[in-house]
């Protein structure tokens, strides 16, 4: 069994508020969520309005497939235009 998670950064510039940046978090876990069926949620940074931590969590047998649903679901995230990528992290685990 492989686990795959990945660690995405989003830079919110034109956010001023808690509220306009659940918003955003949220567009982008429910969509992501719902599109790929993949479990996704801001894990850190929940009381800074101008950067979103999100982290994403895939269990699969191939190694392979797994970073490609993780680069695939990181760049649709991108592609929604809601906040701009700051960093990605991929890691598999083996168990």
């Amino acid at each position: 069994m492989t686990v795959g998670v990945a660690l995405v950064v989003f830079r919110l510039n034109d956010i001023h508020s808690l509220k306009d940046k659940r918003r955003i978090v949220k567009s982008l876990v429910e969509k992501s969520r719902s599109r790929f069926n993949v479990s996704v949620a801001e894990v850190s940074d929940q009381d800074v309005y101008r950067q979103a931590s999100i982290g994403i969590a895939v269990v699969g047998n191939d190694g392979r497939v797994l970073n490609s649903l993780l680069d695939r679901i990181i760049d649709f995230m991108e592609s929604l235009a809601l906040a701009e990528l700051a960093s990605r992290q991929i890691e598999l685990l083996n168990i």
